[in-house]
């Protein structure tokens, strides 16, 4: 693992978040009743609870039990300026992932899939994502959702009621997978390589034999899923990512390459990224910024059901400007009399 790592001092999660993310969760938050839920939910959970969940059904990381990760921990938060560092748990499950959760002091849980699985750096890169989570302040909305699938027929268990939730649900998890792709981007800035980022997520994609893969045939096969098909592929696509927790690696690895190829990551990496200053931040200029990205994406995007959607899209903003000219002419004329 390399020794010469730059850290961010000050460092503001405003560095590395997508614009996806942050229009996403504006976006869940305009739901009605959203804050109330919120509350009601947390009731039934606590950092002790959840705490207590991990020290019953997980090993925790310190110097003498898992002292390689717990080294990685504290690395990944020198370098995200995190300042205290997160507990940390590994927990068994044959399934390469990462989660945190908490209210006000979240823990990091890690997959023993993924501990063993993985490179040093590769493993630092996973943590530094986590961190950027908790940086981010995703946790909230995490543990809710984890609450709300988890509990959710425990809780309500009448099916109107469980329909009544399903939208949360589902604007959760769409706003959970934007956020992983901020996360993605504080996963590079802890690893410092690229390559390292992409070998993480064809690992996640493949399994292990990184060597019987290439980094240019798998963006050739993101390149072909995303614009391959046609309409209802993409209503496919829609419905297989629905209740994904992340996005498919095929959309986070051209998406973290954009974000290296644009510079944006270089400039950081040199020095140049925005403190931890939030009430310097101007909310109006961020929501823009995010439409702005939205848009963006749904232009360039080369998938046939997001292009007849902007055609559609188009077609409307038409008979819009046209309904308007024709009404002003309208009344215009009626004036002139």
């Amino acid at each position: 693992m390399s020794q010469n790592r730059k850290y961010f001092p000050g460092i503001s999660p405003r560095a590395w978040e997508h614009p996806a993310d942050t229009a996403a969760i504006q976006s869940l938050e305009k739901i009605p009743a959203f804050k109330e839920l919120i509350k009601f939910f947390l009731k039934f959970t606590s950092d002790k609870s959840l705490r207590l969940l991990y020290l019953a059904n997980g090993v925790r990381v310190t110097e003498k039990q898992y002292p390689r990760v717990h080294k990685l921990v504290i690395e990944a938060s020198k370098i995200l300026d995190m300042e205290e560092v997160p507990e940390t748990f590994v927990v068994y499950s044959p399934v390469m992932n990462a989660t945190t959760l908490g209210v006000n002091t979240p823990i990091i849980t890690l997959n023993s899939a993924i501990v063993s699985s993985l490179t040093d750096d590769e493993l630092l890169g996973v943590i530094g994502h986590e961190i950027g989570h908790i940086k981010s302040g995703h946790v909230l909305y995490k543990t809710l959702m984890w609450l709300l699938v988890n509990f959710s027929t425990q809780l309500m268990p009448l099916p109107i009621a469980q329909l009544a939730i399903f939208p949360v649900v589902a604007a959760l998890r769409e706003w959970d997978r934007k956020s992983e792709l901020s996360a993605d981007r504080a996963e590079l800035l802890v690893v410092q390589d690229p390559d390292v980022s992409y070998r993480t997520l064809m690992k996640l994609a493949g399994g292990n034999n990184i060597g019987e893969m290439d980094i240019n045939q798998f963006l050739e096969q993101a390149a072909e899923y995303e614009g391959s098909g046609d309409a209802i592929d993409g209503v496919h696509k829609l419905l297989n990512v629905m209740w994904q927790t992340h996005p498919f690696p095929v959309i986070r690895l051209p998406e973290i390459k954009s974000w290296v190829d644009s510079g944006a990551y270089n400039k950081i990496y040199e020095g140049n990224y925005p403190h931890q200053k939030p009430e310097d931040d101007d909310l109006w200029k961020i929501w823009q910024k995010a439409g702005d990205s939205y848009k963006a994406d749904m232009n360039k995007s080369n998938d046939p059901l997001v292009k007849g959607l902007n055609e559609v899209s188009k077609m409307f903003e038409k008979l819009g400007k046209n309904g308007s000219d024709l009404l002003s002419g309208i009344f215009n004329n009626g004036n002139d009399d």
